[in-house]
């Protein structure tokens, strides 16, 4: 990725001085093979599932390697295809780990039986509402949904405060969203496992009703900063990568963040497990708990990514707000159901 410093904000700035990180979501990644680091004669190898952004995870399983030795074969999804791969494969899956980017799919994982336990020390290592309280997988790194909007259509006091409220039918046609991805999937997830299904079902209606469908996040900002709807429904880092390269697909554009503890303000965590069926159990274990550790967060936060890291002590990029002032509403992660998700969703004509 080229960058003109010239041309950045002083908020892309920031961000600019980072790795270099192609922008991606889980519903526009592809799915193929790769190996990260260098092979090291003594330190084995592990394969990894992964659901993550692809580049991403290159740059933190190189780090991994340079420290353990370990070699990362990695093969890469969407959440959901990989999670039922996994679930299908059973005990002849060659995964060792899973890492997803929405934890949806973590949690149809877990429901099969297929991880095992990760080590305290690992689990340890974030705070405990980013986890299973089974200590089956931990999360690594969150994304914050927001709402973007065109500042020359809406005004600050004109935007919704609640998430739920795009179901007015004073929205109709006004704002976007990308229905068919695992990150739109986990917002309503949470909107299912903090106001119950009869409240999910009547929103998500709604939505059928007023929402113009995009085919991902990108293309949802894009349309907002075109001016062809006036906000969307997306999370946090495509506005901070697209501002942090030209701003060529945010012009004009700012975000929302509901806080308050709406469901609006719910951050998503990606995740990541230790198969049961793993060969490589020590080595396995030994990648999660990079993923969380101070080093690999480190490799987070200085990435072009922008998403937030969870570890204590190891603060996200520069260029986001601080996670703590999102005020986001607390969600049992092993209650966001992606069948159920997905059901609701057919039935409501978005699917």
């Amino acid at each position: 990725m080229s960058l003109n410093l010239r041309r950045l904000t002083p908020l892309a700035a920031i961000a600019a001085l980072a790795l270099p990180l192609a922008a991606c979501g889980s519903d526009d990644s592809s799915s193929g093979a790769s190996t990260s680091g260098k092979a090291s004669s003594d330190g084995g190898s592990v394969t990894l599932y992964n659901a993550q952004h692809e580049d991403l995870m290159k740059l933190m399983t190189a780090q991994f390697t340079k420290e353990t030795g370990i070699t990362v074969k990695m093969r890469n999804g969407d959440d959901l295809e990989m999670a039922n791969q996994i679930v299908q494969e059973g005990d002849a899956s060659p995964a060792d780990v899973f890492a997803t980017e929405n934890s949806p799919g973590m949690t149809l994982v877990d429901r099969a039986g297929r991880f095992a336990k990760l080590d305290d020390a690992t689990l340890a290592q974030v705070p405990a509402q980013y986890s299973p309280t089974n200590g089956n997988w931990t999360g690594f790194a969150a994304r914050s949904t927001v709402f973007v909007y065109n500042t020359t259509k809406l005004k600050r006091g004109d935007l919704p405060k609640s998430l739920l409220d795009l179901a007015d039918p004073k929205w109709k046609g006004r704002f976007g969203y990308s229905p068919t991805g695992a990150d739109f999937q986990a917002i309503v997830s949470a909107v299912l496992a903090l106001k119950g299904e009869a409240a999910t079902k009547a929103w998500l209606a709604g939505l059928k009703a007023n929402a113009e469908p995009f085919d991902g996040n990108s293309t949802v900002m894009k349309a907002v900063s075109d001016g062809k709807v006036e906000g969307g429904v997306i999370y946090h880092y495509y506005w901070y990568q697209d501002q942090a390269e030209a701003g060529d697909n945010s012009k004009d554009t700012k975000l929302h963040f509901f806080g308050n503890q709406d469901p609006g303000a719910f951050t998503s965590v990606s995740g990541a497990g230790v198969l049961k069926s793993s060969k490589n159990q020590a080595n396995a274990q030994k990648l999660v708990r990079f993923l969380s550790s101070r080093s690999g967060q480190r490799v987070l936060a200085d990435s072009s990514a922008l998403e937030y890291t969870l570890a204590d002590g190891v603060a996200a990029n520069k260029a986001l707000p601080p996670l703590t002032s999102l005020d986001a509403p607390k969600v049992d992660v092993t209650n966001l159901n992606s069948q159920k998700v997905i059901e609701l969703m057919q039935d409501a004509g978005i699917l």
